[in-house]
């Protein structure tokens, strides 16, 4: 245990257990930057943060080891990378700009205090890429290494975009990567580290932020961060809207290194683009006339719902016939 006054840094052979529940968040604070909108930050009762708009968008996503990512497959900072992103590309698809997070870590008292900090850097940096900061947090002890971030954001006087305004009629689009993080998966279940591009690719994904602050100011009916697979998050926007959306395989790219990995394995990369996690697209909506916003690519149609059809999202006109993505839970 640290005595008073003492200080803990990466090249220190501690354990949490040994630096102490103080020491680490300490040591964790002193990597922190106060951002120009942070008004009190780590290390009182709670932070203070400016709400400019004075409405603040607010998501938070839970990331357990074994579950949503390995920590034999990622570094601590990918870790932290990766699970910042979870939660500023949700702030994103509401058209909004992240402007802190507050993290919770729970962790075994075994774990590296090393390891603890380049995981705070992993937090810092990936915020920091959208112009936000990490305010403060929570540590705990646990069987189970589990990240816990929330994410705030700004709407900058604009109307949220939200998932229920889609109308049949409006042209479907996406922004960002889609089956990369499954390709990558793929890899590494098999016991791979290449190829690289889809390996790095799981393990720290690559949201296109602006482009949600930028669909909103193009005048996007519905959004989403796709986290799940694009039909399942889609189906989101379909059921929440009350329409159906169709997808064109032909307009979905499918970039050459998922293309590749696929055929290694033999399996269909269109399924991986539709139904894959964890790359942090944004799939957005808009009216017919709108100009897309730099990024976005047309890939299908809102349509009519049909009250008969269990599938609200299709493709080429078909229901998907295997699972529209990940879901916890599923027997």
């Amino acid at each position: 245990m640290l005595r008073e006054g003492e200080t803990v840094t990466e090249t220190d052979a501690l354990t949490v257990a040994d630096t102490g529940e103080f020491g680490v968040i300490a040591a964790i604070a002193r990597r922190l930057p106060a951002g120009p909108g942070v008004l009190i930050g780590s290390g009182d009762d709670a932070a203070v943060v400016r709400a400019p708009d004075g409405r603040v968008v607010v998501t938070t996503d839970v990331l357990v080891d074994g579950v949503h990512f390995r920590s034999d497959w990622c570094s601590a900072h990918d870790i932290g990378r990766r699970s910042a992103a979870a939660s500023l590309a949700d702030v994103a698809a509401m058209g909004a700009r992240a402007t802190a997070l507050v993290v919770a870590l729970t962790a075994p008292g075994d774990t590296d205090t090393a390891w603890v900090l380049r995981l705070a850097d992993g937090l810092r940096d990936e915020a920091a890429g959208c112009g936000a900061f990490v305010v403060g947090g929570d540590l705990a002890a646990s069987d189970r290494l589990t990240v816990a971030v929330t994410a705030l954001g700004d709407l900058g006087g604009r109307d949220p975009v939200t998932r229920s305004g889609a109308r049949p009629g409006d042209v479907v689009a996406v922004a960002g990567r889609l089956g990369w993080a499954a390709a990558g998966l793929a890899v590494l279940s098999r016991g791979f580290a290449s190829p690289r591009a889809v390996v790095q690719a799981y393990r720290v994904p690559e949201p296109p932020y602006a482009a949600g602050e930028a669909a909103a100011l193009a005048g996007a009916t519905a959004m989403c961060d796709v986290s799940d697979g694009l039909l399942a998050d889609l189906g989101h926007i379909a059921d929440a809207s009350a329409v159906g959306i169709d997808l064109r395989a032909a307009a979905l790219e499918v970039a050459e290194p998922v293309a590749s990995v696929a055929a290694a394995y033999g399996t269909q990369a269109l399924g991986w683009v539709l139904t894959g996690g964890d790359d942090h697209a944004l799939a957005a909506t808009f009216p017919p006339e709108v100009l897309l916003p730099d990024g976005f690519v047309a890939v299908g149609t809102v349509v009519a719902a049909d009250d008969g059809d269990d599938a609200p999202v299709t493709v080429d006109g078909t229901p998907w016939p295997d699972p529209a993505g990940h879901e916890h839970f599923r027997r």
